[in-house]
Formats: structure tokens, C-alpha cells, sequence
């Protein structure tokens, strides 16, 4: 990429997409950095208030899923890439209103694709189309073994079915119509300025307010987690210098069973909030598990890590507590966004089960 592009990030406002939008517009002051978002419940343009006034930063509201909208985005900009972050991406909602994520995540993505095809079909040389997905487009796992770019796809949830097949439109544009390509896939993220419906942000958002904590099944499902400014860090490198028509897996190799996390929260914030030693454990409430509740997500980046050299930064126990001091140094933001439609809803989620 050269000094002087115009780049799209789609879904800038939200949790992810924020952080990379922030990383992009500091850090390449001669991009100009376009950040189209919805602005459904999970983009906060709250998130990008510290450079929202940067004059390489433009933010354009949009629906991915308005065809007519995204020409317009094109025409307008000329884009000469663009990194896609916008989804519907919480397994829950998508057992609730799976429709939103056949639009949002495929329908949207196919949008898009079409416009760069369109804007870039007689100049394709330096652009290109980053998809970002997830590791969740590979199913489950058993107690061994960890996904890798050629792991099948196997995915379980409407979620991860609508990622599955956004994945593949992405990669049948490059292979049929040349379209410059490349997708990552990564494990779970957390961090600052993630909405509460996800798991770390609602067990201390729980804690704070001595909410009980609700825990699927057993708490035995795990997750491999990483930091979101590690993940930000490898989309700027993967961006940079990751192969067109290549999949780098992205993930924090740190695999945690969802019960010890939420201990290990639970006695993090007794610490930090002046509480007994166990105290916050006895908010722990087990609740009937979702539905095809998948087991074990684990990623392989070796790829990612011998081509491009990324790895990832703060070990977890550091990550951890710098997630829980930004959510106890920032309650006008998590006020901000749990609004009366958040509380509905999560009592949707979890009363009577």
C-alpha cells in the first residue's frame, strides 16, 4: 500500500472496528481513514471521540445492506481498499433473529464486494479486500487438536453460518473474478469498549452491580482469548503484508475454560473493589445452556506468526486487568450503552432459565 490511499473499514464504531480504526488514522496520517457504520446497539461513535477531529478521519453512517448506499460510498470515496469489519456477531442474538445475519453478514458483504469489483475492475493493482471473520466458521473442537487456515469448515450456530458463507463469497470473488483478496479468522476478543452482551464486560458489568452471573451449563465450554489491540496489531500487518488470496488465523493461544475466567474475575474484582476474598463468587448463578453450545474453539497462528512475525503483547493476566480498570474507570460510557433495549433483551436472555 502506498502513503496516499483512501481506505473504507466497515463497522469502525464498534468494538473491534473501533480499535483498528483509531490504530489506522494515528498511525498512517497519510491514509484517509473512512469508517461506515450502522450505528446498530454495538457501534458507539463514543468509541473514536479522541480522533474523531483528525483530518485523515471521515465517518460516513451506513447499512452494509443497502445496496445503493454502498455505490454511493464508492463513488464518493474511490476506495482503494477496503477492511471489513461490520457484522452481526453475538451466537445469541442469532438463535433469536437469525434473518438480521443472513442480511447483515452476507448479503452486506456481497454488497460490498460487487462495488469494489465494479470500482476496481480496470485497476485492480494495489487494491485490495480484507475481510475479517471468525474461528468460529470451523465448528467445534474436541479436548486436543487446534484450527488451522485448512481446518474445514464446519460451523454450528446461524452466527457462524452466516460467517461461513461470507468467508466463501469473499474467496469465490478472488478466484473467479480476480478481486484482491485476503480473510483472517480470529478467536475470541476482549478489551476496552466491548459491549456487554459478551461475556468478560458482563460478568464485571454483573460484579459491579451484584447482579447474579449467569454461566451456560457448566462453565466448562473453552475459549481461546485475545486482546483486541493484538488483533488490531495483526489486521495492520496482515493488511500490510499478508499475501493476496491468502487465510491467517489470529489467535491469543490462551485457552480458558468460561468457568475459571470468570473466577479469576470474580477475584479480580473483589481486589479492585475492596470486597471479602469470595465474595463475588456467590453471584455465579448456572443457567440452562444455548442451544448446539459448542465446546472448544482453539486457534493455530503459526502462520501469521512466521510470515508476518506478529504475537501477541500482554499476557492475559495483564490484559485482564487492564480490561477491568478501563470498565471501572468508564461508567458514562458503559451507562451510555446499556440502555433500556440492552436490559430487555438480557432478560430475555437469561430470566427463567
Amino acid at each position: 500500500m502506498g502513503t496516499s490511499k483512501t481506505l473504507l473499514i466497515t463497522g469502525g464504531a464498534g468494538f473491534i472496528g473501533s480499535h483498528v480504526v483509531r490504530r489506522f488514522v494515528r498511525g498512517y496520517p497519510g491514509y484517509r481513514i473512512v469508517n461506515a457504520d450502522k450505528l446498530t446497539y454495538a457501534g458507539n461513535l463514543e468509541n473514536l471521540t479522541d480522533i474523531e477531529n483528525c483530518p485523515n478521519y471521515a465517518f460516513e453512517r451506513a447499512d452494509i445492506v443497502n445496496k445503493p448506499r454502498v455505490t454511493e460510498l464508492f463513488r464518493k470515496y474511490d476506495f482503494d481498499a477496503v477492511i471489513h469489519l461490520a457484522a452481526e456477531s453475538h451466537v445469541d442474538r442469532s438463535i433469536n433473529s437469525p434473518d438480521d445475519f443472513v442480511f447483515t453478514n452476507i448479503v452486506g458483504t456481497v454488497n460490498l464486494l460487487n462495488a469494489a469489483l465494479a470500482t476496481w475492475k480496470d485497476r485492480p493493482a494495489g487494491k485490495l479486500f480484507y475481510h475479517i471473520s471468525t474461528d468460529e466458521v470451523y465448528g467445534s473442537l474436541g479436548d486436543e487438536g487446534l484450527f488451522t487456515e485448512d481446518s474445514p469448515y464446519d460451523p454450528k450456530s446461524p452466527y457462524s453460518a452466516s460467517k461461513a458463507a461470507s468467508d466463501h463469497m469473499v474467496r469465490a470473488y478472488g478466484h473467479t473474478f480476480g478481486l484482491p483478496v485476503i480473510i483472517s479468522n480470529c478467536s475470541n476478543n476482549y478489551g476496552p469498549n466491548q459491549f456487554p452482551e459478551k461475556l468478560i464486560p458482563l460478568v464485571i458489568n454483573n460484579i459491579r452491580n451484584n447482579r447474579p452471573i449467569p454461566v451456560y451449563g457448566r462453565g466448562e465450554n473453552v475459549r481461546d482469548w485475545l486482546y483486541v489491540e493484538d488483533h488490531a496489531a495483526a489486521i495492520d500487518l496482515i493488511f500490510h503484508g499478508g499475501k493476496e488470496g491468502t487465510t491467517y488465523n489470529i489467535g491469543g493461544n490462551n485457552e480458558w475454560k468460561n468457568i475459571d475466567l470468570i473466577l479469576l474475575l470474580c477475584s479480580i474484582l473483589d481486589r479492585k473493589l475492596g470486597r471479602p476474598s469470595g465474595a463475588s463468587e456467590k453471584l455465579i448463578t448456572f443457567v440452562k445452556d444455548r442451544p448446539g453450545h459448542d465446546l472448544r474453539y482453539a486457534i493455530d497462528c503459526s502462520r501469521l506468526r512466521s510470515e508476518l512475525g506478529w504475537k501477541p503483547i500482554p499476557d492475559f493476566a495483564e490484559g485482564l486487568e487492564k480490561t477491568v480498570d478501563w470498565y471501572l474507570s468508564n461508567d458514562k460510557w458503559l451507562a451510555g450503552v446499556i440502555s433500556g433495549d440492552y436490559e430487555k433483551y438480557y432478560e430475555k436472555m437469561y430470566s427463567g432459565r
